[in-house]
């Protein structure tokens, strides 16, 4: 196989849980880009209807738009379902959907702690569980966990100074987690052809954050590359992922932090 057909995706389908936020956006461009026909899902079925649309018109593949909550099963198998009936298939999935309240380690109530689990981890837990049966059918599959840089390493509470922009507890223990239970399904998954690997962004504020000029200088200075992540940072590896590219890794976990956690 030529080198370039190996990161072709003709034909597959993916499905892209917070399809249409920042960095999923930038995901699921990436898959259609690479010729896999794209379901962007999450709670906002009209935004992502709307990425669909573009997606589909820009790169001609087939894209549509879910609704998806990670917090139900029930919501879960009925997004894979109707993904198979109208795609034929699921050949990928991209566990990018997480969601987890802001509140520090001294003042975090127990509500709080257990719905940042929630909407890390346990999301995560319950869209691969539900998504085995379709790519046991076919035989093979790749599941792409996104966890993140404080899923390895502890946020620095000095750059953050009184922003209250802090990362809380919860997120990281849950990004943490990620990696670990991909480790476990790559291990045990291996035999039925699935792949299971994680990426973990590294610091990729928001436009909103960015508009804190004094605090993207701190986290520059963080970064021995010295900028922030674009979210395009993330199309390479998560295509090398979902592709034929990577058909021997398994069980790994990807840093695409511009060198943040290697000093």
């Amino acid at each position: 196989m030529h080198v370039m057909e190996m990161f072709s995706l003709k034909g597959r389908v993916a499905v892209v849980t917070g399809g249409a936020g920042y960095l999923g956006t930038a995901m699921s461009e990436a898959l259609a880009e690479a010729g896999a026909n794209v379901v962007v899902a999450s709670r906002d079925e009209d935004r992502c209807r709307s990425l669909a649309q573009e997606l589909a018109h820009r790169f001609g593949v087939s894209a549509a738009g879910a609704s998806l909550d990670i917090r139900s099963p029930e919501h879960i198998e009925s997004c894979f379902s109707k993904t198979e009936s109208e795609m034929g298939r699921i050949d990928i999935l991209v566990n990018n959907a997480s969601f987890s309240p802001r509140n520090g380690i001294a003042t975090i109530s127990e509500d709080e702690w257990a719905e940042g689990i929630d909407g890390t981890v346990n999301g995560v837990f319950r869209c691969t569980q539900r998504v085995l049966p379709y790519m046991e059918r076919q035989g093979a599959g790749v599941i792409i966990n996104i966890s993140s840089m404080y899923g390895v390493v502890s946020p620095d509470p000095r750059i953050y100074g009184d922003s209250g922009l802090d990362n809380p507890p919860n997120y990281g223990a849950g990004k943490a987690a990620i990696i670990q239970f991909t480790r476990y399904a790559a291990c045990h998954l291996a035999s039925k052809h699935v792949r299971v690997n994680a990426v973990s962004p590294g610091p990729f504020p928001n436009l909103g954050v960015q508009k804190t000029s004094w605090f993207i200088r701190n986290l520059e200075q963080k970064v021995p590359l010295g900028r922030i992540g674009n979210p395009s940072d993330l199309k390479g590896v998560v295509v090398f992922l979902a592709s034929d590219a990577s058909s021997y890794i398994t069980g790994q976990n990807i840093m695409v932090d511009g060198g943040w956690t290697i000093w």
